[in-house]
């Protein structure tokens, strides 16, 4: 028997997309009007909630707004998380192997999210934090990590103005996926300098369980260059040890 979607559960978690998307305090009859339900039911789900400690209500206009339990609560979550968990062991022995800044990301539509990072110790690095997105036309992991068919990704990307992030960019449709297939073809892909001005990226991709991921090291353009073949052999290693074949 297909499992039965819960309304309550739904609309519970609807609240809180209600106010990230509003970003200001809201009155039971604002909630009402955002989520097109009653007052009634409304005004029983926000008093569920902050009963339970996840909103507040305002001292002067004792209007709602959420507390922190929710952020403490994904905090925790996340931190157990084992795609985190082995997401992060990764970029930690990438960047212990290489000296170099390590990025593990896993795709959006036309993007990838990083989800691990391990700076650099040098003096000169690239630096990302985790939760950065990186534009699927301009990043070396993200052409990559994408498991979208050829068909696919076109759509995708035709419906976003590709935009110049350096005078490297790549922003030809044809010209982009030709590097994804070139890349395909070698087993690595990389970026020079398209999505930050004097950056190279090298990237690797490979699978935790069934989510598609990509492993980067990027750094100083002369620096990577010069290490080319020796980071390879690093991304390579890390992937082999930690991955399945993509």
């Amino acid at each position: 028997m297909m499992p039965t979607l819960i309304p309550a559960a739904s609309r519970a978690m609807a609240v809180f997309e209600v106010f990230a998307q509003e970003k200001r305090e809201l009155s039971n009859s604002d909630m009402a009007r955002l989520l097109q339900v009653a007052e009634s039911s409304t005004s029983d789900l926000l008093h569920t909630l902050h009963s339970l400690g996840y909103l507040m209500r305002t001292t002067r206009t004792r209007r709602f707004y959420p507390t922190g339990r929710m952020l403490e609560t994904v905090r925790q979550i996340a931190e157990n998380d084992p795609l985190t968990v082995a997401a992060q062991e990764a970029a930690e022995q990438l960047g212990a192997r290489s000296d170099e800044s390590a990025f593990v990301g896993v795709p959006d539509p036309t993007c990838v999210k990083v989800v691990a990072t391990q700076p650099s110790r040098l003096p000169l690095r690239y630096i990302l934090d985790v939760g950065a997105r990186a534009s699927f036309h301009a990043s070396r992991w993200a052409r990559r990590c994408c498991p979208c068919c050829r068909k696919t990704r076109l759509a995708h990307l035709a419906r976003h103005a590709l935009r110049p992030l350096t005078s490297h960019t790549v922003l030809d449709l044809d010209a982009l996926m030709a590097q994804i297939a070139e890349g395909r073809g070698r087993g690595w892909w990389e970026s020079r300098e398209e999505g930050s001005e004097g950056v190279y990226g090298l990237a690797v991709s490979g699978w935790l369980g069934d989510q598609p991921v990509g492993l980067s090291l990027a750094g100083p353009a002369e620096r990577m260059r010069k290490n080319h073949e020796a980071y390879l052999a690093v991304l390579r290693g890390v992937r082999n040890a930690l991955l399945s074949d993509s």
